[in-house]
């Protein structure tokens, strides 16, 4: 339990150095963040989810930025600090977020919900212009992940 909190909390340290520092905070904070997960709470080959989410971030993001959807006063492209958010958010995906994945439609729910509103909350503190229909997208992006994610667990709890 102290484990789960303390990667909760982690990750919330983590956004809020991205979102209110930027890059020069964001990359020490959660370098620092994500090797200390790994030392003491990861699990064997959870820096697969890590690298998978980076990856997943840099297309949902770059292609929302590419598009008009997000726009960021300070650079031009994708912000390193916006895109470090998503391997940080893969540290919770095995610790303070397990309990979610057995309840489909609450992770679903949450996903649609909690997603947008990070963006949203993120972009106010961080002076970034968030198009509308871009709100919508991450709805989607966020619901249907945390589904595929639910589903996942499930399938993998049915194996012998």
């Amino acid at each position: 339990m102290f484990g789960k909190v303390v990667n909760a909390l982690a990750f919330q340290a983590g956004w809020l150095a991205c979102v209110l520092g930027g890059t020069p905070w964001a990359l020490p904070i959660v370098a620092l963040i994500v090797t200390c997960h790994l030392l003491w709470l990861g699990i064997p080959g959870e820096w697969r989810w890590l690298a998978g989410f980076a990856l997943l971030g840099a297309c949902v993001d770059g292609t929302l930025t590419l598009l008009g959807g997000l726009r960021f006063t300070e650079a031009w492209g994708l912000p390193l600090w916006l895109w470090l958010l998503w391997p940080l958010f893969a540290t919770t995906l095995h610790h303070s977020l397990a309990w979610l994945w057995s309840h489909p439609r609450l992770a679903i729910l949450g996903g649609a919900l909690g997603g947008p509103s990070s963006y949203l909350g993120g972009a106010r503190l961080a002076d970034v212009e968030l198009a509308p229909w871009a709100v919508v997208v991450q709805a989607l992006v966020w619901g249907g992940l945390c589904g595929w994610l639910a589903l996942r667990a499930a399938t993998s709890r049915r194996r012998p």
